[in-house]
């Protein structure tokens, strides 16, 4: 009986608004990157290190996750030469320099309804560098133990100081152009999953 009673005191008080905080299950996220280029895009992963969310019922209301930078890799390329110069070069000082910035954060400051989704506001910060950003998150589900989204964040390189190939400087951008020529913007697709 004690149990029951419990139980429906954590559903009421979690249904009539309360703060709850999840602890983000790095096993279970999971962070694809694309980016794309002028003849193609490649893709790949990157391991969330440690996270935690607040939320008032399915509202994000703050918290915190920290990307693994050195973690990533590359799925779509099979050769594992080409992979791993690509994955190397996207490590190195003139894209992510993952050796001297190893983290990534984002940082979850409000969100608000929309018909869309959930608008996400916050600050992500790569290589040092913390820039406003705001995203949209869908299929949130919040209960009083786990809280589960998805989210697609696009992300502008040239904020955060990553300008290898994207023509920012060159005098001629035909100088650029070609299978090297790299879209300013990355993408992540985020499918988050935390536990109480």
């Amino acid at each position: 009986m004690k149990m029951l009673l419990a139980a429906v005191f954590a559903v009421t008080a979690f249904g009539a608004g309360a703060q709850t905080t999840y602890k983000v299950d790095t096993a279970a996220t999971k962070v694809e990157w694309i980016g794309k280029k002028v003849a193609g895009d490649h893709k790949g992963l990157i391991k969330v290190k440690s996270g935690d969310l607040t939320a008032t019922g399915d509202i994000l209301s703050g918290g915190s996750v920290v990307m693994d930078m050195p973690s990533l890799t590359n799925t779509d390329l099979t050769d594992k030469e080409w992979n791993d110069k690509l994955v190397g070069h996207l490590k190195a000082p003139d894209f992510f320099d993952t050796a001297k910035f190893p983290e990534a954060i984002l940082k979850i400051k409000s969100s608000k309804k929309t018909a869309k989704g959930l608008d996400v506001m916050g600050d992500l910060t790569i290589k040092g560098i913390t820039k406003p950003i705001t995203f949209t998150a869908t299929d949130v589900k919040a209960t009083a133990t786990s809280l589960t989204a998805k989210a697609v964040v696009v992300v502008n390189r040239i904020n955060y100081g990553v300008e290898y190939n994207s023509g920012k400087g060159d005098k001629s951008i035909i100088a650029s152009l070609g299978d090297k020529m790299i879209n300013d913007e990355f993408t992540l697709n985020v499918d988050l999953s935390a536990k109480k």
